[in-house]
């Protein structure tokens, strides 16, 4: 017998809930940085299976991004992202941490200039034909 669905949406485990929340492509994924230790809820790391409650605090830290925010709603259904958005609050403190990496460039000290750095191949190609094959 099918549960009604305000009853079937009370309750949702938290790889479940990211997933759903489209703060991960998979729930895979979710499981995984929640195992690693990139997911925290009220401050504490937890197992996938963990049940999401309205009101706790989600801390998520992954390489694109830092956000903390709190549970509005519960959904075990992905969908659109609007919807999606529905689900969560980010917090002040996790907008001004954001938009502070952003002006600073924080997160961009991996990227570099096509050219910057080691030679590509191709160059590499070029200068030993330049040079008669005495390059490095």
């Amino acid at each position: 017998m099918r549960e009604p669905e305000d009853k079937a949406d009370n309750k949702c485990r938290l790889d479940k809930w990211l997933w759903a929340a489209r703060f991960f492509k998979t729930r895979s994924l979710a499981t995984t940085a929640i195992e690693g230790g990139k997911v925290h809820v009220d401050s504490d790391r937890v197992k996938p299976a963990k049940e999401v409650h309205i009101g706790q605090m989600i801390h998520i830290r992954n390489k694109d991004f830092e956000i903390e925010i709190t549970v509005q709603a519960l959904s075990n259904m992905r969908r659109g992202a609007p919807e999606a958005a529905l689900l969560y609050a980010e917090t002040a403190d996790s907008i001004a941490k954001r938009e502070n990496a952003k002006a600073t460039g924080e997160g961009e000290h991996a990227l570099r200039e096509r050219g910057a750095g080691r030679p590509t191949k191709r160059q590499l190609r070029d200068i030993k034909k330049f040079t008669g094959g005495a390059y490095g």
